[in-house]
């Protein structure tokens, strides 16, 4: 209808430019101006002539165009800024957008969490639940705003799955470190979360938090540590202080006694137990763990000595990699816990920058590696004077009260047993909440 129009006020149009040609009078100037204007409007109001038209956004000399729905695009000043067709156009001297969740919207979905639990309390129950899980409430979220990007997983079904148990955990639970725990728990979920089998262990290890007695939990966080913690210093005394201090945070209770923690922690699925076997004593497992501190290494003055020197000249590896003996003087040997960790030796290299200098540390080529493990190959081999590297390890050992009381403790567990997925990430949360400088799980 509107096209019709247009056309017939067109054909107006040319009748009135005829007819002021004819008699130029004023009334056919003034007749076809307000037709030429009715056109226009015909034309600009036409929704099939509007599609057709392309209108350019021009921004100020300091401002940014941004666009709202369709493909978003940021743009320069001065720039075309296109949008689909349910796109809303916005321009501002200085605008702010902010993208995600903040702490203010991961409590409300906490919240909104735990509302869903309403229903399966009694009045009385739930005051005592709400006020547990909102102590769990105040020690999750400060945790997980200093992890970049954590609070991000309020929006991922799966965490608010696992969020939901983790209150109802706190709810059943009258013991405050619980609440550390389930926190700890959840923030190695959004850490380790692309892992199935993590996440397996974790949903199962939120639900018997409120299950595991204090010394079974003890018991199993020190194994677990056993197992996995290990000093990566090359120096036998750094080393052995290291563990002595690990342990010392983490033995903060009474250890287990018997068999009965251990058929606890079987029933919550965190062990396996074994009737084949018994579990390495002390002095037998630190030895073979860090047996670059027993290892004889290299006789001082010796053929395979200067087999070593000239390994290190082609290699160009500094000397002093090769240290003295603390159990032997008489022998040389590389500054490693035990040989696997020559893979993870770094070179300090003195740089200048700006006037001062810096030690920049520098990982090894493969064919240093390789060159440090043909010297570890080059180690005297005499079970005698190992023996007695072994006896010198046992009484530094010994020095150190919180490393005795492990041993005492470890060699006197008479069931062999194998820590599970879910014993291992619980386990681990445990430890960090003792001891925040530990390493993720892998």
């Amino acid at each position: 209808m509107r096209i019709l129009l247009s056309i017939l006020n067109f054909i107006a149009l040319l009748g009135a430019i005829i007819w002021w040609n004819t008699s130029p009078d004023w009334e056919p100037a003034v007749t076809s101006i307000g037709l030429l204007g009715t056109l226009l409007a015909q034309v600009f109001t036409s929704d099939q002539i509007k599609s057709k038209l392309k209108f350019i956004q021009k921004s100020g000399k300091e401002s940014y165009n941004y666009q709202a729905a369709g493909n978003q695009t940021v743009t320069d000043n001065k720039n075309i800024q296109t949008g689909n067709q349910n796109a809303q156009m916005m321009q501002a001297e200085n605008m702010t957008v902010h993208i995600g969740i903040d702490e203010k919207r991961a409590r409300e979905i906490y919240q909104e969490m735990n509302l869903q639990l309403r229903k399966e309390y009694t009045q009385e129950a739930w005051t005592v639940a709400n006020s547990r899980v909102s102590e769990f409430e105040n020690k999750l979220m400060p945790k997980m705003e200093k992890v970049n990007g954590a609070l991000e997983a309020f929006a991922d079904p799966s965490f608010q799955l696992l969020l939901v148990e983790a209150q109802k955990t706190a709810a059943a639970t009258e013991r405050p470190a619980d609440y550390d725990l389930l926190s700890e728990l959840l923030i190695h979920r959004f850490k380790k979360g692309e892992n199935r089998n993590i996440r397996a262990g974790i949903s199962r290890a939120v639900e018997i938090v409120d299950e595991i007695s204090d010394d079974a939990l003890l018991g199993l966080t020190v194994s677990h540590a056993v197992s996995t913690f290990f000093p990566a210093s090359g120096d036998i005394h750094q080393g052995l202080d290291v563990l002595n201090d690990l342990f010392g945070k983490l033995l903060n209770g009474s250890l287990p006694k018997g068999n009965e923690w251990l058929d606890h922690l079987d029933i919550l699925d965190t062990v396996r137990l074994s009737s084949f076997g018994n579990l390495k004593k002390i002095e037998e497992y630190y030895p073979q763990q860090l047996s670059g501190y027993i290892d004889l290494g290299i006789e001082k003055d010796s053929e395979n000595h200067h087999k070593a020197i000239n390994i290190l000249t082609e290699s160009k590896l500094p000397q002093n990699i090769l240290i003295e003996h603390h159990f032997n003087k008489t022998f040389l040997r590389i500054f490693v816990p035990n040989k696997y960790e020559i893979s993870n030796v770094k070179l300090m290299h003195k740089v200048n920058h700006n006037g001062r200098a810096y030690s920049v540390p520098v990982e090894l080529s493969e064919d240093q590696k390789q060159s440090l493990y043909s010297i570890y190959d080059l180690y005297k081999q005499d079970d005698n004077l190992k023996k007695e590297n072994v006896q010198k390890f046992k009484e530094e050992w010994e020095k150190r009260p919180n490393l005795k009381t492990l041993k005492e403790w470890w060699d006197n567990i008479g069931t062999s047993f194998q820590i599970t997925s879910v014993g291992k990430v619980l386990a681990h949360a445990n430890a960090q909440r003792s001891d925040k400088n530990l390493p993720p799980l892998n």
